[in-house]
């Protein structure tokens, strides 16, 4: 999952399949260009979520 916080705003997008998973605040057309960005980086936050989740870290 990928979270993203700004200011009192909050999405967050499941990876594989990459889908918004909840939204706090954002609005459509903002939600597009962070989904396509997501889309864009899936294989590089996927590999980043795996080695953090064999490390037992949390990115914030």
């Amino acid at each position: 999952m990928s979270d993203i916080d700004r200011d009192n705003l909050s999405a967050k997008f499941w990876l594989e399949p990459v889908a918004l998973a909840k939204n706090i605040g954002f609005r459509s057309k903002e939600l597009r260009k962070l989904e396509s960005l997501v889309r864009e980086n899936q294989t590089k936050l996927v590999e980043a979520w795996n080695e953090c989740d064999r490390r037992s870290c949390r990115v914030h």
